[in-house]
């Protein structure tokens, strides 16, 4: 039986390093899992419709977002049922996930974070409380590992905004505050951090092996659902 092509499903970004980095994720999992394709729901194209119509062969698609809000709920099931693709198995998103609260960590040492230091999770924000529940899981998932309390604040919808929060430590006494960038690309959203006030931004989560592998198994699992069916 023909192994499923894998369909990675980014949010779109005008930044030519956002785009780059989701292709380099691409090419990182074909070479385990074989051809993988991209597409956007927003800014750019292809979409996943015009992919899913480009090919009858069966296909798992991967969101490949940090929290379950609108554009997976919403946009990547109306995209698969306008393909009219038949054979198509849609994973959950890969976040929250424990790989990214490492990855995540890796991120803040790199920024000069150091244990006692106040941390902020920084993720776009979304106005679906489904998206909102999964930021915060993944706060409790980093706070696990820095082993203090994470707060969580919002770059673009949702409150409260990243220099909220900043200032927000700094009057509780925090002598220095660190962002964890909950973002998988460089963007716009991102360059918005380093004028937050804080002491350190980390880089976005971009491209480990540890979320190549993350991606992998997502692959693995919606493989075995469209091929059963």
């Amino acid at each position: 039986m023909t192994r499923p092509q894998l369909l990675l499903v980014a949010h779109g970004t005008r930044n030519p390093r956002g785009v780059d980095m989701i292709a380099s994720l691409a090419d990182a999992v074909s070479e385990k899992v074989g051809p993988t394709r991209v597409a956007f729901v927003d800014v750019l194209g292809p979409s996943p419709a015009e992919v899913l119509r480009d090919s009858s062969r069966p296909t798992v698609l991967v969101p490949a977002f940090l929290a379950s809000g609108y554009h997976v709920h919403g946009d990547v099931p109306q995209e698969v049922a306008a393909s009219g693709h038949t054979a198509v198995a849609v994973t959950r998103a890969l976040g929250p996930d424990p790989i990214l609260a490492r990855v995540l960590v890796q991120r803040l040492e790199a920024a000069g974070w150091r244990p006692g230091d106040a941390v902020v999770l920084a993720a776009a924000g979304s106005s679906d409380p489904r998206a909102l529940r999964d930021v915060r899981d993944a706060s409790r998932m980093l706070s696990s590992l820095v082993r203090t309390t994470v707060r969580i604040a919002y770059v673009a919808t949702g409150s409260p905004r990243v220099p909220e929060v900043v200032g927000t430590l700094r009057a509780q006494g925090a002598r220095r505050v660190f962002i964890a960038s909950y973002l998988l690309a460089p963007g716009l959203f991102h360059s918005r951090l380093a004028d937050a006030g804080a002491d350190g931004v980390s880089a976005p989560l971009g491209v480990t092996d540890s979320i190549v592998d993350l991606v992998v198994q997502r692959y693995c699992v919606g493989a075995r659902l469209v091929l059963a069916r």
